[in-house]
């Protein structure tokens, strides 16, 4: 597989993308791009900012959004790039239009080389469950593509000892998740990546790996091949039930 998963798509005061050009320009090869802009509900406009600032860099995007049959330009794409926005509404889109097993065989198979940015990113997990999202649509299952075999959280930020806020802060909500679910999370900071080539895994920036025995900061660059051998299990956490 060859995959480019990025936390946010733009770091404050660049432009989209600029801060990960030579992953992109490395993954991309001089290939046309297929966008897919679902994630937000401006398509035509969410796509001409892709195609403008991936112009920068000497990328060719198209859209698939206006090809005749979006569903055929998804799964014949030589390199498909999945935009950021609501996670949600990505994941019940392509569920809608058919294509998540297809795309999943030809990201497996090395057919189509894959490039996600936040809910782009989320939805390349097992399931879409460590989203930072809010549930604006239903799609019809949580799973997703499932070509990580852990989750991801992407934007983490620390929390700030000083904050006098008094809602839970990220840390406590992935082990909330790990309560209920048996994954690692890999919690990705703005600005880092995950870059999957064949049988390797790294990460470029500042990453944390969190699990049910506790979870430790990542050096840049570290390695996470050996999360492949992950077998998740999810919803396997107490809750109440009749006659219990």
């Amino acid at each position: 597989m060859d995959l480019l998963l990025l936390s946010n798509s733009t770091n404050y005061g660049q432009t989209m993308y600029s801060h990960a050009a030579a992953a992109f320009a490395e993954v991309v090869a001089g290939d046309q791009v297929t966008f897919v802009p679902y994630a937000l509900a401006d398509w035509d406009h969410y796509a001409d900012r892709v195609i403008a600032a991936l112009g920068l860099i000497d990328i060719d995007v198209i859209s698939a959004h206006r090809a005749v049959a979006p569903e055929r330009a998804i799964l014949e794409a030589d390199v498909v790039l999945i935009g950021g926005g609501n996670t949600f509404r990505l994941l019940d889109s392509l569920y809608g239009l058919d294509v998540l097993d297809g795309l999943r065989q030809r990201v497996r198979d090395g057919a189509t080389r894959y490039i996600g940015a936040s809910a782009g990113t989320n939805i390349t997990c097992p399931t879409i469950r460590t989203t930072n999202d809010m549930p604006i649509s239903r799609p019809p299952s949580f799973a997703a593509l499932g070509l990580l075999p852990f989750q991801v959280n992407l934007h983490f930020v620390d929390p700030d000892p000083a904050s006098t806020y008094m809602g839970e802060n990220r840390v406590e909500r992935i082990e909330e998740f790990l309560e209920e679910n048996d994954c690692p999370v890999l919690a990705l900071y703005e600005g880092s990546w995950l870059r999957v080539s064949g049988d390797r895994a790294n990460v470029t920036g500042p990453a944390r790996i969190f699990s049910r025995q506790g979870h430790e900061t990542l050096p840049d660059g570290a390695d996470l091949t050996s999360l492949w051998s992950s077998t998740p299990t999810f919803g396997d956490g107490r809750r109440p039930a009749p006659g219990r």
